[in-house]
């Protein structure tokens, strides 16, 4: 019978350890981070944080009829799903410098 070697968990808490600091650390870089879609040829531009927020939203007043509403309000849809999307992209890159792309129990979503 082959011999069975427990894993050293010292070692292994120790790099659970570094990989949680890794993350909190990156937590915090996304948040400084920023990211911006536009939608109307420019004329709705929307920036969310690394941490999905929505940050600024800028309409073009040329943009605003009030006879068409529901066209500003699909502007506006576009340019922040559009936002997300790529803080959603930029959290993905970030995380997984840190976990090699592993989805780590208790650790944020990689949504």
């Amino acid at each position: 019978m082959a011999d069975f070697k427990m894993p050293d968990l010292g070692n292994l808490m120790q790099a659970a350890q570094r990989m949680q600091a890794d993350l909190q650390k990156v937590q915090g870089e996304l948040a400084q981070k920023k990211v911006e879609a536009t939608a109307g040829g420019g004329m709705i531009t929307a920036v969310v944080s690394g941490q999905l927020e929505l940050v600024s939203l800028k309409i073009d007043p040329a943009v605003v009829d009030p006879k068409d509403v529901a066209m500003l309000q699909d502007l506006v849809l576009a340019a922040v799903s559009q936002a997300l999307a790529k803080a959603k992209q930029l959290q993905q890159a970030e995380m997984a410098k840190v976990t090699g792309g592993l989805g780590i129990p208790g650790m944020p979503p990689m949504i």
